[in-house]
C-alpha cells in the first residue's frame, strides 16, 4: 500500500500534488531546493540554477476563471490577467489555506532518486537529498514529479552557422529580466512564441530597432476577445471541442484559420504560420500588431548565418549593425536525479508517458511526473487533475493496462499531435478533451446528460459556457461543495475587476430593430412576389 510519497519541487504542481496526496490520506514529503514556494512565478532579479526563470513584466495568458485550482478561486478583485506578483501571492495564499507549508523541506536539493532492489515487489523508491552540505537518504512508497519543463534552456547554436563570429553579446530569453540595459541598441530576438513576443514588444519601447525572428509564423490572439471578454472564456467550451470534433477535419479547418484571420490578415503582418490549419497555441499579446504597425519591431524570417556585426537571413536580407541576440527557443526537458535514465525514455525533446504522466515500462507505477503537458487551458487546473488521477493509480483504484497497450496509447497521442498540432516537439493535446479522459478514469468527469435531468441550467452552463476549473470538482473523489456555486457566479467575477465606473448601459433599441427587419425582409418580399 502506498503511503509515503516523495514530491519533488514546490511550485503550482508541487502545491497541487501535496494537496492531493492529503486529500486521500496520503504523507507527502514536498522537498523544494529554493527557500519559498511558487516555482516559475517566484521572480527574482537574477536567474538560480536549477529553478524557472522569469522576466519581469510577465503577466498571466489565462484568465484567472480558467487557471485558478478548482477549489480555490481567485479574488472577486483580482484582474483577469494576472500578474505574476499577484500569482505569487495566489499561490502563498493556496497553501496557506490548505496547510501545505509544514509538509514541504525547503533548500533540500534531491540528488537522486532510484529504485529499491525490491522495487519489483514493493515500488518503492530510494530518494537522496542534500541540505546544507549534509546528505540523507529515504524511503518512499511513491515519488511524484514536479520540476516543470522551463528550467534547462534549449539554446541550439549548432544552427546558427557563423554565431561564433557575432561580435555582439546574445543571451538565452531565461536571462532576460528587464529591458533599460538594452537602451538605444538594435536587438534581434529569435523565436516567435510568447516569451520572444513579449520581450520585443517591451525592448521595443527602448531599443532603437528590434527584429523579431520567426521560422514559421504563429497566429496572434489578444487576451481581450469578442465583446471584451476574456478569450479563454469565450473560446475553451465543450460546445466548441464538440463541434471541432464532429465536423469533417476541413472544414474544422477552415473555421478555425477564418476565425484566427478574422480581425486582420496576418500575412499582411509577416506573421502567418507555414501549417495555418494547425492547433498549435497561438500567440498571445495585445501590442505586437501595433507595435509591427509604428516600425518598432520588424518581422523576419529565421536566420541563415551570422556574421561580426551583420546578420544574413533566410530571404537573403541583411541587417547591419547588429548589438544583442535574445534566442527565446525554448526549454528542454531533463531530470538529471533520476538514476536509470530509461525510466523516462525521452527523443527529440519528447518524453514517452502514458497519458504524459506515468513512465510505462515500471514494474509497479509509482512514479508520475506532472506538468510537462501544454494545451489550450492552463496548468493549474491541469495540474491538479494530472495529480488526482495518478494518486489514485498508486491507490490501486486507477488500474492501468498492459505495458504494450500504454505503449500504443502513447503513440496513438502522438498521431493525433501531429494531425492536430503539426510537427511541435512539446507535449500538446487537446485540454477538455484530456482532462475528460482523465477524470473519467476517476469518476470525477461532468456528466452533461445526467445534469440536463437533474440540473439543466448547470448543465447548459458546463456545455455551453466556459470549460472553468470547477466543472472537475462538482463531483467523484475530491468533490468541492462550491463547484456549482463558482460556475454560475464566474461572469460575474470576471466583469466586476473592469467595471470601476458606474456608466449607463448602451442603447440597443436601433440595432434591435435592423435585425427585426432583416429577419422580416425575405418574408415581405416573398409575400409581395405571390400578391403579384
Amino acid at each position: 500500500m502506498v503511503r509515503r510519497v516523495a514530491v519533488v519541487g514546490a511550485g503550482i504542481s508541487g502545491l497541487a500534488a501535496t494537496k492531493c496526496c492529503l486529500e486521500e490520506g496520503l504523507e507527502p514529503t514536498c522537498f523544494e531546493q529554493s527557500e519559498d514556494i511558487g516555482g516559475l512565478w517566484r521572480y527574482t532579479d537574477k536567474p538560480e540554477e536549477g529553478r524557472a526563470s522569469i522576466y519581469c513584466s510577465v503577466f498571466t495568458n489565462s484568465c484567472k476563471e480558467m487557471m485558478c485550482y478548482p477549489d480555490f478561486p481567485f479574488p472577486d478583485d483580482y484582474p483577469n490577467y494576472i500578474h505574476n506578483k499577484r500569482l505569487y501571492q495566489y499561490i502563498r495564499d493556496y497553501a496557506k489555506h490548505f496547510d501545505l507549508l509544514r509538509h514541504i523541506r525547503f533548500k533540500t536539493l534531491v540528488t537522486k532518486i532510484k529504485k529499491r532492489p525490491d522495487f519489483s515487489a514493493t515500488g518503492q523508491w530510494e530518494v537522496f537529498t542534500q541540505r546544507d552540505g549534509k546528505e540523507e537518504a529515504a524511503v518512499f512508497d511513491a515519488v511524484m514529479v514536479c520540476t516543470g519543463h522551463h528550467v534547462y534552456p534549449n539554446l541550439p547554436l549548432a544552427s546558427f552557422p557563423g554565431i561564433e563570429k557575432f561580435k555582439g553579446c546574445y543571451i538565452h530569453s531565461r536571462e532576460y529580466k528587464e529591458p533599460e540595459k538594452f537602451r538605444g541598441k538594435k536587438v534581434l530576438v529569435i523565436g516567435l512564441g510568447n516569451s520572444g513576443c513579449d520581450i520585443a514588444v517591451e525592448l521595443s519601447t527602448v531599443a532603437s530597432q528590434v527584429y523579431l525572428s520567426s521560422r514559421s509564423g504563429s497566429w496572434v490572439m489578444s487576451r481581450v476577445w469578442n465583446f471584451g471578454y476574456p478569450w479563454d472564456m469565450l473560446l475553451i467550451t465543450r460546445f466548441w471541442t464538440w463541434l471541432d470534433n464532429f465536423l469533417p477535419k476541413s472544414v474544422s479547418d477552415w473555421l478555425y484559420v477564418r476565425s484566427m484571420n478574422q480581425q486582420y490578415k496576418h500575412e499582411d503582418f509577416g506573421l502567418m504560420p507555414l501549417d495555418g490549419a494547425s492547433r498549435k497555441e497561438p500567440l498571445l499579446n495585445d501590442d505586437i500588431l501595433s507595435r509591427i504597425t509604428c516600425g518598432v519591431v520588424l518581422i523576419k524570417p529565421n536566420v541563415k548565418e551570422f556574421r561580426e556585426t551583420s546578420v544574413l537571413f533566410q530571404d537573403g536580407t541583411v541587417q547591419d549593425d547588429v548589438d544583442v541576440v535574445i534566442f527565446a527557443t525554448g526549454y528542454s526537458h531533463s531530470f538529471p536525479f533520476i538514476e536509470d535514465k530509461s525510466i523516462i525514455e525521452s527523443k527529440n525533446n519528447e518524453v514517452a508517458l502514458y497519458k504524459y504522466i506515468v513512465p510505462p515500462r515500471l514494474e509497479k507505477p509509482t512514479m508520475a511526473v506532472i506538468g510537462l503537458v501544454q494545451s489550450f487551458g492552463s496548468a493549474i487546473p491541469t495540474a491538479d487533475v494530472q495529480c488526482r488521477w495518478a494518486v489514485k493509480v498508486f491507490q490501486g483504484l486507477c488500474t492501468l493496462p498492459p505495458v504494450s497497450e500504454m505503449l500504443e496509447d502513447i503513440e496513438e497521442k502522438k498521431r493525433f499531435k501531429v494531425k492536430w498540432f503539426g510537427s511541435s516537439k512539446t507535449l500538446q493535446t487537446d485540454y477538455i478533451t484530456y482532462m475528460d479522459e482523465l477524470t473519467s478514469a476517476i469518476g470525477a468527469k461532468p456528466n452533461v446528460l445526467k445534469l440536463l435531468l437533474t440540473d439543466p441550467q448547470l448543465a447548459l452552463k458546463v456545455f455551453f459556457g466556459p470549460c472553468s476549473p470547477y466543472q472537475f470538482r462538482l463531483t467523484g473523489p475530491g468533490k468541492w461543495s462550491g463547484a456549482r456555486r463558482a460556475i454560475f457566479t464566474q461572469w460575474d467575477r470576471t466583469v466586476k475587476p473592469t467595471r470601476t465606473r458606474e456608466a449607463p448601459p448602451a442603447n440597443s433599441t436601433l440595432p434591435s430593430l435592423l435585425v427585426l427587419g432583416m429577419l422580416f425582409l425575405p418574408l415581405f418580399l416573398l409575400l409581395t412576389m405571390l400578391y403579384w
